[in-house]
Formats: C-alpha cells, structure tokens, sequence
C-alpha cells in the first residue's frame, strides 16, 4: 500500500501588499482618528460607517489615476446557481460609497448632507515600498452644497485637523486649485479631441515630478527619462503648450496676483473666468475665518486629481524637512487631497449633484507625526499581577480589579506560574511599568511587593551601589495602599505612554 502524502502545512505569511499592524500601532492609529472625527464633529459632520463591499456597477469607473478602473479592485461574482450573480468587489475608496448611499437614501436624508467616515479600503494593484494593497482613508464630504463656501470649510477643517494633532503653523499650508481654470486653459488652447485632452491631464499630473520644463517637452515632441528612455510627447506646438505652462507657474506673491496670472491664462474663456472668480471667494472666505495664507493659499501648482474633480482642488501638504531612506534631506510632502466632484452622485440619479470632500492619508500622516514626535514611540504596557501560588488565583483577581477600577490597565499573569523569572520576562517584553508580587509571607504580614520595572531597568543599566541604594526600584507598602502606589509611580513616568 502506497503511503499517503502528508498535507503540507499552510506557510505563515501575508499575502502581498497586505501587512499586520501591533499594539502600538493600533492604539496611535485610533487615537489620531479620533482626535480627527473630533474636529469633523465639531464643524457638524455626521459619521457613517457604509459596507466594506459594493457592487461593481456602484462603485463605476471612478478610481482616481488609473486608467482601468475595474481591473483595480478586488473582486468576485456571487454564485446564485442557473443565473449569473451580482459582481461585487470591496471598496477601493470611501467617496463612491457616500455616492450610492446618498442616492439610496437622499429622501431620508437632509440636504446638504454632511458626512465623515473612516476606515480600511482595498486597491488591487502591483505592491510597493510603502504602497499596500490594504490602507486606511478618513473623508468628510458635503453633498448638496452648490456654493464654494463648502469647499472653503473643508479646507479650514483640514487645517485645524492638522494643528489639532500637533503639526504647528509654518509646518503645513494648504494649497487650493481650480479644475474650472484648467478647463479654460485647455478652451484657449483650442483643444477638441478628448484623447488629446486628457494626453494633456496626464501630462500635467506629472509637473510636480518633471517642472515646468518637462511639461512643456513632454507636451511637446517628448523628453528623455531619468533612466535614459524616451517619452512621447502629446505633439502640441509651442504656442498650443503655453498656456498650459502660463497657468501652472502662475503662482505670484500673493493671491491676487496669483488671480490675475490665472485670468490672463485663461484669456477669454467664461469656464476658466468662474474658476478663478471661485478661487477669489475662496481666499476670502477663509481669511474671513482668520486663515491667512500661511495657512491655506491659492497655488495653481495642485495638479493631483484634476481629471476627476470639477471645481476646486485642495491639498494639505507638510512643509518641514525629514530624512529619507538615504539620508537625504527633503520636505515631507502631501497628506490629504479633495476636491469638488459634482458628477459622481449623477450616475444614479440622472442629475447632477453638488459634493465636495477631502481625504486625509491616515499612513502618511502618522509616520509624520511620529517623525515630528508627536506620538509616543511605544505604548506602556498593562500592570502585571505575579502568581507565587495557584490556590491563590482569586486574591489576585481581586488585585486587578481593584487597579482597574482606578482606571489602571492591569492583567494577571496566566501562564505556567512555575519559574517567577519568566513571569518578570513577560512583564518585560509586554512594556510593564509596574509588577506586584504577593507571596505566603506577604499574604501573612498584609504586604504585596510592587516593582518598578522601568525605574529597575534604568538603574541596572546606568546606576552605580550607591545610586541604587538611594533609589529604589521595589517598595512593600501595606496591601490596602498598593493601588494608591501604583498610581504614584504611574504619575511619575514621562506622560505620553498609555496607562
């Protein structure tokens, strides 16, 4: 008889472009997004928490910057037996959801609606260095407000969203543009082939990358890569590309004559007119809540996503300098985007709808936090209870629970009580600030012996004889004081980690 096979174990990993987040990740990522929904509650959004999986036919050929939208979501079809079922895919994104929810309930809902929402979403596409498959977004949006007054909110909003978490005035500006504007750039230009205008919209999405010098090559006959290759350009003569470069280095020393640089580019178009018009009464609004622009200003120089949004474009981006992977310095860069997207809700209800919105970058804004240290680099650890005797287990139950009802994050240890050294080498790896140790003898003298384990830890590396004596790192205390000196030593640690 031939013998079986052994079923090979399940290899443990993750999947590409998906990771797993710990501890302390966790707790700073939910302490961020609260801080922001905080600041999205004050300015009188609503939270909603819509499905984590749609329909493909919802979610439409909206992805931003791909070309092939659905080939860019994961998704499957339902098995519904003799007939084909429904594709569903899960959500690439948080605003084509908020458009099928608001045509789903609109007679339900007030008008304008205003909504915040959080959570995970899901790009089918190549992984990367720091590019997931699975990441968090966190919009508000107002649908129903035709007036740029909603986008002048969202910016404002945006800006406290960042000082609120830390990031100071001169660290951050918000920068605004009018897709309108562009529109009228491409009106004098005297562009009416679609596919020539969009060579366009993709040439400019990639000023930030090449200047103004590669835009107008790449608009012209094309350009040489960094690699050494050659890029096809759109075929447009000088005088076809200047306004192109007019408008996107229109950018003066101040905002009105960064306007009247806008104006001139757009020349007689009415389209390009009402963007600038826009752009105007924008600045105004917000300087009218005290934002001056050291805080939010125009910069025609917002190209990202000028292909999907109809009207103003905002991005939030981080002006102070870090260190790359190598060593280089360079400034931070962009952590939040949005803009006006009046045509999304139109898909189902055959009429357009005014929305205007902003997406904050969850990673990238933590990993800037941390670079400007505004989040603790380690999360403190619970209290541990030590068992020295099994029999004992309800007197250290009793233990706990008393430091918990102080609100002192507290656990018993549950493993094999057997060696008390792997119980103080758990408190360890678990970030333990404090131990509690009751044995026999303290049981019968009504003492428990607490530990601080990061006072220890210091002193054993740094501390000479006598330094120890003078400090040190286990107290007895009577057992009916053992919470009130847990809370000492706790208030004595640098504020920052969690209790």
């Amino acid at each position: 008889m031939a013998k079986q096979k052994k079923t090979p174990r399940p290899k443990a990993q993750t999947p590409k472009g998906f990771r797993d987040y710990f501890g302390v990740e966790v707790v700073e990522r939910a302490a961020m997004l609260d801080a922001i929904a905080r600041v999205y509650h004050h300015y009188g959004f609503d939270a909603l928490d819509s499905s984590a999986v749609e329909t493909v036919e919802a979610l439409g050929k909206f992805l931003p910057d791909v070309d092939r939208p659905n080939a860019g979501v994961f998704a499957w079809q339902e098995d519904e037996g003799e007939k084909p079922g429904d594709w569903l895919a899960l959500r690439y994104d948080l605003t084509a959801p908020l458009a099928r929810v608001y045509a789903q309930h609109k007679d339900e809902l007030p008008t304008p609606y205003r909504r915040y929402a959080m959570g995970p979403v899901w790009r089918n596409e190549k992984p990367g260095p720091g590019r997931f498959r699975q990441f968090y977004q966190c919009d508000a949006d107002t649908v129903g407000a035709p007036s740029v007054a909603a986008d002048a909110e969202i910016c404002a909003m945006l800006a406290d969203c960042l000082e609120t978490l830390g990031i100071a005035r001169g660290d951050y500006v918000v920068r605004v543009n009018n897709r309108k504007v562009l529109n009228g750039v491409l009106e004098v230009m005297g562009l009416d082939d679609q596919t020539q205008r969009d060579a366009v919209l993709r040439t400019i999405d990639k000023f930030d990358k090449v200047g103004s010098d590669g835009v107008r090559q790449l608009l012209g006959k094309g350009r040489l890569d960094a690699s050494g290759a050659y890029i096809d350009g759109v075929g447009l003569s000088d005088a076809q590309s200047g306004p192109v470069i007019a408008f996107l280095t229109s950018k003066g020393a101040d905002a009105a004559e960064t306007l009247a640089n806008l104006r001139a580019a757009v020349g007689g178009s009415a389209i390009g007119a009402e963007g600038a018009d826009e752009l105007e009464e924008i600045a105004a609004l917000v300087a009218a809540q005290g934002y001056g622009p050291d805080r939010i200003e125009i910069d025609p120089s917002v190209v990202r996503g000028l292909g999907y949004y109809t009207g103003p474009v905002f991005e939030a981006e981080l002006t102070f300098d870090i260190l790359d992977e190598k060593g280089v310095k360079r400034q931070f860069g962009s952590v939040a985007g949005g803009g006006r997207y009046d045509d999304l809700v139109k898909r189902f209800t055959g009429q357009a709808v005014p929305a205007t919105g902003v997406s904050i970058g969850v990673d990238r804004l933590l990993a800037a936090l941390r670079a400007k240290g505004k989040t603790s680099c380690e999360a403190r650890g619970p209290v541990v209870v030590t068992v020295m005797d099994r029999a004992c287990m309800a007197d250290y139950q009793a233990m706990v629970g008393e430091l918990r009802q102080a609100g002192i994050r507290a656990e018993v240890y549950l493993g094999n009580p057997k060696n008390f050294g792997n119980q103080l080498k758990y408190a360890d790896k678990r970030g333990s600030p404090v131990a509690i140790i009751e044995g026999a003898d303290e049981r019968a003298q009504g003492v428990v012996q607490i530990k601080d384990l990061v006072l220890g830890a210091q002193i054993a590396t740094s501390a000479t004889l006598e330094e120890w004596k003078e400090r040190p790192s286990q107290f007895e205390v009577p057992r009916a004081q053992m919470v009130a000196k847990v809370q000492e030593i706790l208030d004595g640690f640098e504020p920052g980690g969690e209790v």
